[in-house]
């Protein structure tokens, strides 16, 4: 049975942000909110977690993984930015967006899509996954909390603990975050591309 944590909102308890830690250092899979919904998570350098969210999600070798950064310097580490990919990330994060990228040679190749070797990196504006990264000191591996043969997201942190009690590690309780996945661009030689439209205002991206 997967643990649950209630974790404030606004002012996440220090004790229960570095329990988080502890359990994704020891390999676990967690669930946690973001800006935009809740989303899965595991340290990056953990092939059998990998394993796990892929399994949980049904996702193959050409889904774009999303590695979850507390600052600039650290999405400059893992992914090749340019300066109109520096300007959109210093404008528009944190916040509800996904950028994909070109990866660093640092970013794993089993993470990558499996023949365009990109990377989704994003800074979420929610004070208890920030807070995650921070103590973590490093991104997080995520994807969007949908499950297979779902179109929307799960929200109830309590219906996530019923149905993936064996498949995840922690379940982060943080109240109420949305419904709606992150806006998706992809970013091709300076020409911003768009794949999915969420909750990011997609006009400041493509204008």
């Amino acid at each position: 049975m997967s643990q649950l944590f209630q974790i404030h909102p606004e002012s996440p308890q220090v004790r229960l942000v570095r329990g988080v830690v502890d359990i994704l250092r020891k390999g676990g899979v967690i669930i946690y909110p973001t800006d935009s919904c809740y989303a899965l998570g595991c340290i990056l350098g953990d092939k059998s977690a990998l394993e796990k969210i892929r399994k949980i999600r049904q996702l193959d070798d050409k889904h774009f993984f999303t590695l979850m950064c507390r600052d600039m310097a650290e999405m400059s580490a893992y992914a090749m930015v340019d300066n109109v990919a520096y300007r959109l990330l210093r404008n528009l994060t944190p916040g509800p967006y996904t950028f994909i990228l070109p990866a660093t040679r640092i970013v794993p190749k089993r993470v990558m899509h499996a023949k365009r070797k990109k990377i989704g990196i994003r800074r979420p504006d929610n004070a208890i996954a920030l807070a995650i990264l921070e103590e973590l000191g490093e991104p997080m591996l995520s994807t969007t909390l949908i499950l297979p043969g779902e179109e929307m997201p799960l929200t109830d942190p309590y219906e996530m603990r019923d149905i993936l009690a064996n498949q995840v590690d922690l379940v982060i309780d943080g109240g109420y975050c949305g419904f709606e996945a992150t806006t998706v661009v992809e970013l091709e030689d300076g020409v911003p591309n768009l794949l999915r439209q969420g909750c990011g205002d997609v006009s400041a991206v493509m204008s």
